[in-house]
Order: structure tokens, then C-alpha cells, then sequence
């Protein structure tokens, strides 16, 4: 306990603690993302003075919890640069124990008061889920998560072709709710409104993120 004491200690002594409110940082990804699909991109934060800056520490003004899909790269579809983000990827933005820790670190020791958990369409974990295919390995363990969500999205919607996509918003909502009872930092830092935890979607097609409505299961 004392080792993991002073590694904290030294991890803290190294950041830099210039705090981003949870609503500002979301306005930034809301308007890096507008410019990304405008063609706009400004690529903040990319030179090597900024390289030198964030090489004594680091102060991502948000964490995204995000699907380890090659074609959604936070930095990108965010207009954002080094630094920036604290980003935490598994195949159907699945969290488990190690992915909890890294996300408590971001927001207890590094201060980050967004998390952004950020699916998007045609999501092939998803889709597995939605199929109940036959997967080897440790796969099923990612499959067995995402199985609430479509079992949602089978009872609501209308025409097949629709399953994969609202599974793909159901399994978001779900995973944000997981993350705001998450004991006991992140349900903490959320009740004492020091932490503020939203959903989201990215549109392959367009290039678009979604946000949820903080209300998205209850209006189901």
C-alpha cells in the first residue's frame, strides 16, 4: 500500500492540474468533431513545442471510452492533438477491471471530468452479440457483455436491418450507467457532480458524433 502511496504521490507531483469543466470540455469535442466533418480540422496541439510541453506531464481535459475500431481514432474525429485526450479502447468499448483502473486514474489523479463513452455504427463486436456466433477464445468474454444490449434491441425494434445500430446505442447507454455506479470512485465523483459521464455514437458514414440524451433508456 505504501509503494502505491508514493507512486500516486509521483504521479501527481508530474501533472499539471489546469482543471477543464465536464460542459466546456464537451463544447470542445462537439466543435472539434463539427470541424472534422466539415473538412475544417485545425490539428490543435500537434507541433514539437507541444510535444516538449506534455512530456513532463499530462492534462486531458477528457477521457473516452472507446471501441478499438481502426476507423475511429479519437485524436482524429475530435480535432484534437497530444494531450488531449485520455483514451481507454477495447473491442465494444467493453471495461473491465483494467479498463475501470485506467479510467478512475484519468479522472481521480489526473483530474479529467468527461468521460465520453463513444460506440459507433456497424460495430462488429456488436453485430457478434446481435448473431450469437460461435467465437474462439477469450472473445466470448467481450460477446457475453454486449448480450443486454441487443436483447434490448431485439424487443424494440422494427425492421431487422435496424439491429446492429440500435443494439450499437443500447450497448452505449448500458455501459454509461455501469460506469456511474462504478464503486467507489467514478459513482462518488459523479453524485458529488465533480464528474459528469455521457454516451455516444460515431457514424462511419459520416464522420458524425452522436451524443445520447442523459434520459436515452428511460425515453425507450
Amino acid at each position: 500500500m505504501k509503494k502505491l502511496q508514493i507512486l500516486v504521490l509521483c504521479l501527481l507531483t508530474k501533472a499539471s492540474f489546469s482543471q477543464v469543466p465536464a460542459d466546456s470540455a464537451l463544447v470542445r469535442l462537439i466543435e472539434g468533431n463539427k470541424r472534422f466533418v466539415e473538412g475544417t480540422t485545425i490539428k490543435p496541439n500537434q507541433s514539437l513545442e507541444r510535444l516538449k510541453e506534455v512530456s513532463t506531464g499530462q492534462n486531458p481535459f477528457a477521457i473516452i471510452v472507446g471501441c478499438s475500431d481502426s476507423r475511429v481514432p479519437s485524436e482524429i474525429i475530435f480535432d484534437q492533438g497530444l494531450g488531449d485526450l485520455f483514451i481507454v479502447r477495447t473491442a465494444g468499448q467493453v471495461s473491465s477491471y483494467a479498463s475501470w483502473g485506467s479510467i478512475e486514474f484519468a479522472n481521480a489523479v489526473l483530474k479529467a471530468k468527461l468521460i465520453v463513452v463513444l460506440g459507433h455504427t456497424k460495430c462488429g463486436a456488436v453485430a457478434a452479440a446481435c448473431n450469437l456466433p460461435e467465437v474462439p477464445g477469450h472473445i466470448v468474454t467481450l460477446i457475453n457483455e454486449i448480450k443486454p444490449a441487443a436483447t434490448l434491441a431485439k424487443e424494440h425494434i422494427h425492421k431487422p436491418e435496424e439491429l446492429i445500430d440500435s443494439a450499437v446505442y443500447y450497448n452505449v447507454a448500458l455501459q454509461v450507467e455501469k460506469l456511474k455506479q462504478l464503486e467507489p470512485v467514478l459513482s462518488k465523483a459523479v453524485i458529488s457532480g465533480d464528474l459528469k459521464i455521457v454516451g455516444a455514437v460515431y457514424n462511419l458514414s459520416t464522420g458524425k458524433v452522436e451524443f445520447l440524451p442523459a434520459d436515452f433508456l428511460e425515453k425507450k
